[in-house]
């Protein structure tokens, strides 16, 4: 390259941006060495077909109705059209360029924008894939909140015919009547879960003034005979934040998911203990939610914890959903979740949510 050339042409040899001067014909009459290097064709294949052989067949309309108006002196700014190269690729350029008719030239420069609309093409697949999933979970959604109600209503149909002064067992009398009671809890969270997918679409999340204890008292009431055959307590210790305003369903399905995976993951010969409590720090109400059960190796999960059907315990239910959804419930409520776990010791999560 001669360093001595005027500091224009020094330019238009370097830049690798493409650099063309072409005539009112519909030929170039000089293009830099970029444009060559991105097409891929020779000096003498550029000067000698028009350019519209160059264009993308799917272009070459609105690109020839672009030229007209330029022709007509009004500039053309980030104009994006189809060149195809000599071995059959496809490249976008976006052109902007300036006519002179007295010497009937156009100057035009562009830039190699390919990469950026693959990468917006792969984004808009994705946005289309998630769409169309997303409209799939909730159609699934609501076919399971509606179809599993007619056999829930039937349950407590069939509890409301039974003549319990027949029964004289104590215990049985004592099962039956937890049974009852968790199917009335299902009914109530199909109900619930029925109408939040039916206002999904709205961004607003209902809260109200949540008392935690009681948050604690429907949740272990709802798996009693999981915490009774566990042989598990569960302490909580809201002395010093009892209330707090939030979702009252969010918090319930993020204690009852966090106290469920304590207990399944329970550490062979070790009762599971698991303590909630809260507190104010920085603003922020911090919930923490610690247990004495097999712990996780963070080194090598961190990444995956909140994953959706990540699991990392060998457990008949695992089934990786519990902690997808207690992260996704806090992050709609604006909330953030910490983890502190070893092999063995236990694990706390930390929840910090506004007050």
């Amino acid at each position: 390259m001669n360093s001595e050339l005027p500091p224009f042409e020094l330019f238009f040899e370097l830049t690798s941006d493409l650099v063309c001067v072409a005539r009112f014909d519909g030929y170039f009459k000089k293009v830099n060495p970029a444009v060559k290097d991105i097409l891929g064709y020779s000096y003498e294949e550029l000067y000698t077909k028009p350019i519209s052989d160059f264009i993308y067949q799917e272009d070459k309309g609105k690109t020839a109705s672009e030229r007209k108006r330029l022709l007509e002196d009004t500039p053309l700014t980030n104009f994006e059209n189809r060149y195809v190269t000599k071995s059959g690729e496809i490249v976008w350029l976006s052109w902007t360029s300036h006519s002179i008719k007295k010497a009937n030239i156009i100057f035009a420069i562009a830039k190699n924008i390919t990469q950026k609309k693959e990468l917006e093409a792969d984004r808009n697949d994705l946005l289309a894939n998630l769409t169309e999933i997303n409209k799939d979970l909730r159609h699934i959604g609501h076919m399971t909140s509606h179809d599993l109600r007619a056999p829930v209503h039937n349950l407590l149909s069939i509890y409301e015919l039974l003549d319990y002064s027949k029964i004289d067992d104590k215990d049985t009398l004592e099962l039956l009547g937890l049974l009852k009671l968790s199917c009335e809890d299902l009914r109530e969270k199909l109900n619930v879960y029925s109408t939040e997918l039916q206002n999904k679409h709205s961004l607003y999340i209902p809260t109200k003034e949540v008392a935690l204890k009681n948050v604690v008292k429907n949740v272990t009431n709802s798996i009693s005979s999981l915490i009774k055959n566990a042989e598990a307590t569960v302490v909580g210790d809201f002395e010093e934040v009892p209330k707090i305003t939030s979702n009252i369903n969010y918090l319930e399905s993020i204690f009852l998911n966090l106290i469920s995976n304590s207990i399944k993951y329970k550490r062979v010969g070790v009762k599971p203990v698991i303590y909630i409590t809260s507190k104010y720090l920085n603003n922020k109400v911090h919930l923490s939610f610690s247990d004495n059960g097999l712990g996780l190796d963070l080194d090598k999960v961190r990444d995956k914890i909140f994953g959706f059907q990540q699991t990392f315990h060998n457990h008949i239910d695992s089934h990786g959903i519990g902690l997808y959804l207690v992260y996704n419930h806090i992050k709609s409520l604006s909330g953030s979740i910490e983890v502190e776990s070893e092999l063995g010791e236990g694990t706390t999560f930390h929840i910090i949510l506004n007050p």
